[in-house]
């Protein structure tokens, strides 16, 4: 045993020098162990385990296994075993399953070897792993975070109480079936209490989860904490439960954006979006998948895998906030996304659900991480998300009413503008302008049927019905595009490590960005002049990291392209709304992005514009009606366009939700959101409201451990 001590003393003096002391940090959210106090071989010992959600995991002496018990304040110790003439702890192995430790012991009894095998949530982030790898060694530990976070995620859905197991019961499905008002409602009369709420909620979400790998961070057990302790049961979210999208900083846990370089560094502290949501009586209790890049309509990455649509899992259920679209579809009820070329509309078109795209200012947007921080060209906005369009209007006011200025400086101070709601919402006659085509991409027949059935119901209910053509879109679609990608992609590239897998669409985006110039100047030529494209030869012309003189000189074309929109809209146009396709295509097939990446231009323009535009869905892709004629050929369009009709395939996509994308100007949001209402009225009043996805609850969630 002294031999072993000496040698013990050796690797953690190796691991780190600087530290005198062990102590073994474990924090149960987010799974990061930390040694740094040296052994002295020979001698009782105290092992302090110690985490940041307050528990402690102590060895039981008579039991020889971990259990957890509260830990009331500051650093507890674990009294020593008197009959230990020494400990010494074994190397921290690796494993399938995670780490394990043997704690070799001499006891007065007699040799015996005791040994523990860690769950998940302790794997080996530690100071003895404290160097960061280089490339291309750093693969090993990419690999080693991806098999660390997902192993967590199973190890945490295994351990789950009993409660979330099991199928969904009338009782269950009585709180499903309720609006969110009503829910708070009732957890203000204390009719329902908010982990009931949650229990429900939380076992849709492990379904939803088993069937599309939707889930990233599960947040129920400290969700439970939350929801009896910490949030606020007098606000206006009293009790519900909020899925958030994987870029949102929560307390205890990791904001990982997909990127494995990302684990193992749980937030410190809640972002200004959960302390709003706390303070309004909401319970965030798990987080959703997305893109490595966050570029994309697809959501996979290496650390958490690939999501897919609950309608059919051969196809996305969108992106950037694609996690976030397949659990609310599935059964989920109100989440929260973000938003730089489409991500909270892309979703909810593909996988048949509501969103609204708020203007920047109107939504808080600090404590988060992204993949291209300082990226301002083309801002991205954190917007609400929902399963019905009353959830979406009731989450939508009840934030704002919170005042989220006053926990955000981004915010702007503008309050619920009731009044601008109640008038929409009562106005007996619209002016709804009609984009059907973006001029680059136009829209497939399944888009431009479910376009032409809302135009028709409006039409019906007597609202000037017109079709419009708004100042070029594929020049909005050039600008943006240079915007958002000035620094030739370089910055999501940064985060990548050795072998980590890059989305098809992004890594395509990149691949055209580090041609050399000569060679990409000829390609433009050829392109614009031999194949006569020259849509796809002005996207290819400057695609290069562009100094700050240029970028510049974007900026001012955007501004210039949002005041001649402007103009068209107030002086030519004169509309109350617009509606137009959310994208030219249903959902797209896993891997498809890498043809359909800049087929994103109905979505797009609304970002370089900063206009407030939601989803609302409408019907169903039918193999029937909506495929395309025998004739069709594509020879003749252009690069962007052959892209995303490459994989449109009305038999495939048979049963994929189809919307409409309903546009309002800048800061208008409650006019889009009572525009959204008045396209489900007719909608509905003229046969054809969108009957939500019935999910199978009667798949069993995981067994128990």
């Amino acid at each position: 045993m002294r031999l072993m001590g000496h040698w013990l003393n050796r690797v953690v003096r190796a691991a780190a020098p600087d530290l005198s002391t062990l102590n073994c940090d474990y924090d149960m959210a987010t799974g990061e162990t930390t040694f740094c106090r040296r052994l002295f071989p020979a001698a009782p010992t105290t092992i302090q385990l110690l985490s940041s959600q307050a528990r402690r995991i102590c060895l039981d002496e008579r039991q020889r296994s971990f259990s957890h018990s509260k830990l009331e304040a500051g650093y507890e110790a674990v009294p020593a075993w008197k009959d230990w003439v020494g400990v010494g702890v074994g190397v921290a192995r690796k494993a399938r399953r995670g780490i394990a430790l043997s704690f070799h012991s001499t006891l007065s009894h007699g040799p015996r070897l005791a040994r523990y095998v860690l769950p998940p949530p302790m794997l080996y982030e530690s100071r003895l792993r404290a160097v960061n790898m280089f490339p291309p060694f750093d693969y090993f530990e990419h690999r080693r975070a991806c098999q660390r976070k997902q192993q967590e995620r199973f190890t945490t859905l295994l351990n789950l109480p009993s409660a979330y197991r099991g199928s969904v019961s009338w009782q269950d499905r009585a709180i499903l079936s309720k609006p969110i008002g009503e829910l708070v409602q009732d957890v203000h009369k204390q009719v329902l209490k908010p982990v009931d709420i949650l229990r429900v909620y939380g076992k849709v979400a492990i379904k939803a989860h088993q069937q599309t790998n939707c889930l990233t961070e599960i947040m129920l057990p400290a969700a439970e904490t939350w929801a009896e302790e910490e949030v606020n049961l007098k606000g206006p979210l009293a009790g519900i439960p909020v899925s958030l999208k994987d870029s949102i900083a929560v307390r205890g846990f990791d904001t990982s954006v997909g990127y494995s370089c990302n684990t193992g560094q749980p937030a410190t502290e809640d972002g200004p979006m959960v302390k709003i949501l706390k303070d309004a009586g909401a319970v965030p209790y798990v987080k959703t998948n997305l893109p490595v890049t966050l570029l994309s309509f697809e959501s996979t990455n290496d650390v958490w895998g690939r999501t897919t649509n609950p309608h059919n899992s051969k196809y996305s259920p969108g992106g950037s906030t694609g996690g976030e679209g397949a659990l609310l579809a599935f059964g989920g009820r109100i989440g929260i996304g973000s938003d730089v070329a489409g991500s909270v509309r892309a979703p909810a078109h593909f996988s048949g659900i509501y969103s609204l795209r708020c203007s920047t200012g109107r939504w808080p947007k600090m404590g988060m991480k992204t993949s291209m921080p300082g990226q301002e060209g083309i801002p991205s906005v954190f917007s609400p998300m929902a399963r019905t369009l009353d959830d979406l209007v009731y989450f939508t006011r009840s934030m704002i009413q919170m005042k989220p200025w006053k926990y955000d400086h981004s915010v702007h101070p503008i309050e619920w503008r009731q009044d601008r709601y109640e008038e929409s919402k009562s106005k007996p006659k619209y002016r709804v302008g009609v984009m059907r085509t973006d001029g680059v991409v136009d829209p497939a027949p399944a888009c431009a049927r479910a376009l032409q059935s809302v135009a028709s119901a409006l039409e019906a209910e007597g609202h000037e019905v017109v079709d419009v053509y708004p100042p070029s879109p594929s020049r909005a679609l050039v600008i943006a595009s240079m915007l958002l990608n000035s620094d030739g992609c370089k910055t999501f590239r940064s985060f990548f490590r050795t072998g980590e897998w890059n989305d098809p669409g992004a890594a395509q985006m990149n691949y055209y960005m580090n041609l050399p110039r000569p060679i990409k100047y000829l390609y433009y030529l050829w392109t614009r002049y031999i194949k006569r494209d020259t849509l796809w030869a002005e996207l290819l012309r400057n695609w290069h990291a562009q100094t700050a003189a240029e970028q510049w000189t974007w900026v001012s074309r955007r501004e210039a392209y949002k005041f001649e929109f402007h103009e068209w809209w107030e002086k030519e146009a004169k509309l109350d709304f617009m509606i137009t396709p959310p994208n030219a295509t249903p959902a797209v097939p896993h891997d498809g992005m890498k043809d359909a990446v800049s087929s994103c231009g109905y979505t797009f323009l609304f970002n370089l514009l900063d206009y407030a535009a939601g989803i609302v869905p409408v019907t169903h892709v039918d193999r029937k009606l909506d495929a395309l004629p025998s004739d069709f050929n594509t020879s003749k369009f252009n690069g962007v366009a052959r892209g995303a009709y490459k994989h449109y395939d009305a038999d495939a996509m048979h049963g994929l939700p189809v919307a409409v994308q309903v546009v309002g100007q800048r800061l208008q949001e409650e006019k889009v959101l009572s525009a959204m209402e008045r396209v489900e009225a007719a909608l509905e009043n003229h046969g054809g409201k969108y009957s939500l996805l019935e999910p199978d609850f009667s798949l069993q969630t995981l067994p128990c451990p």
